[in-house]
């Protein structure tokens, strides 16, 4: 039987404002990601950990189930997962390039969960909850 003894919450904005000589946002969700220059993505990766890393720098895990949850800034209808799925690529990748955990396969990572929060206007964001489960 697996029983969690650690859980901590991340909160990830929706988007990032990123750009030289012209300050553009870009959204983390697939359809952006998609149709972004590689060089970009990258850009929007590292600019995602560099969010990350300071609310999960020295936690360490075997196994995790992560939770995500969209909270939405209006009332729009949002495809959920093309949104949690660029987050959940990005934020496994930050956990092991950070060393939170060894890898980020299906050994490592039991489970990830998508869900909807309530319109947030003020902070819209993804909320990541990980759960350390110890078998």
């Amino acid at each position: 039987m697996r029983k969690t003894n650690f859980n901590k919450l991340v909160s990830v904005p929706l988007h990032v404002d990123m750009g030289v000589k012209k300050i553009k946002r870009h959204y983390f969700n697939l359809n952006t990601f998609r149709n972004n220059h590689y060089q970009v993505n990258n850009q929007l990766k590292r600019a995602y950990k560099a969010l990350v890393l300071p609310q999960i720098e020295g936690s360490v895990f075997r196994y995790v189930k992560l939770t995500f949850t969209l909270y939405r800034g209006d009332k729009r209808r949002v495809d959920r997962a093309n949104v949690l799925s660029v987050h959940e690529k990005f934020f496994s990748d930050a956990l092991v390039e950070s060393g939170c955990i060894v890898d980020d396969n299906d050994s490592f990572i039991q489970s990830s969960h998508y869900y909807s929060g309530e319109v947030d206007k003020v902070n819209p964001r993804v909320d990541i909850l990980i759960e350390d489960v110890v078998q």
